[in-house]
């Protein structure tokens, strides 16, 4: 498994993350081009991809950024490929991610998950995660 930072838009990354993100999310907006190019763009934010025998077939996004209390890191959207699950892309790019946080100067990573990804779950507590007493709250601005 390699892991890449992804840095420019490529329409073999717009393919991928086109077929990736629906297995994350039912929910978001198909991603595009414009999307992608802010998102790369971001200095906050470095995206990973793993490839299997030269495809991708995972991604992670990894956004770090100073607060008044420290250098803050979260990992989101982490997916895997439905063909590609087991193979370790996951703990690759989490990883990856992790060991980038650390270099910006980051003390601790967050990241949430959903109770049915157990898989996913199931990685982060093998790999040393805890779950934080805490409550997680959205406001939803699109209403």
């Amino acid at each position: 498994m390699n892991i890449e930072i992804a840095t420019e838009v490529t329409a073999e990354l717009t393919a991928a993350l086109a077929t990736l993100i629906p297995q994350l999310s039912s929910s978001a907006d198909p991603i595009t081009e414009d999307v992608l190019r802010r998102v790369l763009a971001d200095p906050a934010i470095t995206m990973f991809v793993a490839r299997h025998e030269g495809k991708i077939v995972g991604s992670l996004t990894l956004a770090v950024f100073t607060i008044p209390t420290g250098v803050r890191a979260w990992i989101e959207d982490v997916v895997v490929d439905e063909s590609a699950r087991g193979l370790g892309a996951g703990e690759a790019l989490t990883l990856a991610a992790l060991d980038a946080a650390k270099a910006k100067g980051a003390t601790s990573v967050d990241l949430t998950s959903r109770p049915s990804r157990e898989a996913a779950n199931r990685l982060y507590l093998r790999m040393g995660f805890v779950t934080r007493e805490t409550n997680v709250y959205r406001f939803d601005l699109a209403n």
